[in-house]
């Protein structure tokens, strides 16, 4: 255990997140996500999981990571297959956690979705049981004295 650590924030992620650089991106998903198949292409090359649900994994991952403010999909969220502009309430949940910053979230069709994770540093699993709760997160900058 830490001071001022999530405890969901465990050895091998505290690794990966320090570890990332601006622009990268981490994939966080739900307990469906194909995370394995997917994670063996990442940086990464391996899943790592983290046991809880989506909302409070998302915030343990946010308390130490910013998110880039210089591109426009830096948040991203897994469309619903034939309705994308559907927001599925998990999504909206993950939503409320980036209110009021310059970060907003944006909607990648599934199999684009996809081909980011292949690309991405990293994919997080969690316990998430409810559908659509896949986002990809793009790493900001830890600016001087923060």
């Amino acid at each position: 255990m830490l001071l001022g650590i999530d405890p969901l924030l465990g050895p091998d992620v505290l690794y990966v997140l320090r570890a990332m650089g601006h622009g990268d991106d981490l994939i966080i998903a739900d307990a469906n996500f194909p995370a394995d198949a997917m994670a063996r292409q990442t940086v990464f090359g391996r899943p790592l999981r983290i046991d809880g649900d989506i909302v409070s994994v998302m915030e343990a991952v946010l308390s130490v990571m910013p998110v880039d403010t210089f591109v426009d999909d830096a948040f991203g969220r897994m469309e619903v297959v034939g309705k994308p502009d559907e927001i599925p309430e998990v999504q909206r949940e993950v939503g409320k956690l980036i209110e009021g910053t310059a970060t907003r979230m944006v909607g990648i069709e599934r199999f684009a979705f996809y081909e980011r994770a292949k690309k991405a540093y990293a994919v997080i699993q969690t316990q998430e049981r409810r559908f659509y709760a896949d986002f990809a997160v793009r790493k900001g900058v830890v600016p001087p004295g923060a």
